[in-house]
């Protein structure tokens, strides 16, 4: 395993990140909404109240957390309207080429995902890039909790040899829960501004922010040299 320790292993997380979803995640979720009798949400209101795990997002909404009946409807809901759209989203720009050419730098990286595994695989196939990843992990149980304990696992699927350094891990995505994932388990974060969170909430996470996967990607590799 100690193709792992050549510059920055990088975490991807998927949906927003390298999987440019934000449009059918708003169609779904005001389609949901409008089932389940709430008000349609603008993508700015999204941003700024979206949060892991989702219930404590329709808290925010609601003024109160959801029952567990009312959460097990809302969660359905949105998934049934979201997957309808889901085949239509492209990758983020310039995510391809990046994942291509860190696989052909002799660099590594692999994805978790809060999606689930068993949507999560085909899709990644389907856009052509399941190869660029030595490990895919999607969710694979029924818990809405964050990635925290998730990251656990799959650093250690991924270190059976037991010789991944954890400072050369860096967690890319666009939630503060990425941050709060890769703090977990000693790694470092990257946040990008292209999917669920607003700027503002992300700097919130005290860990470096941008606009583009690519200048994460140079982040990330300058935050691993400078550690090394």
């Amino acid at each position: 395993m100690g193709k792992l320790l050549r510059g920055a292993h990088i975490v991807w997380d998927w949906n927003g990140t390298l999987l440019h979803d934000i449009d059918a995640v708003i169609g779904a979720t005001n389609a949901s909404f409008a089932e389940l009798g709430l008000e349609p949400i603008t993508l700015e209101r999204y941003r700024d109240l979206y949060c892991v795990p989702v219930p404590r997002f329709y808290e925010r909404l609601m003024g109160r957390l959801p029952s567990d009946a009312e959460w097990q409807i809302m969660n359905a809901v949105f998934h049934k309207h979201y997957w309808t759209r889901a085949d239509a989203c492209a990758l983020a720009e310039g995510a391809s080429e990046l994942l291509a050419a860190r696989r052909a730098d002799g660099r590594t990286q692999s994805l978790l995902s809060l999606a689930p595994h068993e949507h999560l695989v085909p899709i990644v196939r389907r856009h052509g890039i399941h190869d660029h990843f030595v490990r895919i992990d999607g969710r694979t149980d029924e818990s809405h909790a964050g990635k925290a304990e998730r990251m656990v696992r799959h650093l250690a699927a991924l270190d059976e040899s037991g010789e991944l350094d954890v400072a050369r891990v860096v967690v890319i995505g666009d939630a503060v829960d990425d941050a709060v994932a890769a703090a977990h388990v000693g790694a470092r974060a990257v946040l990008y501004t292209g999917g669920s969170h607003s700027r503002t909430s992300l700097e919130a996470a005290g860990v470096p922010v941008v606009d583009s996967l690519a200048d994460a990607v140079d982040v990330a590799e300058r935050l691993v040299a400078r550690a090394a």
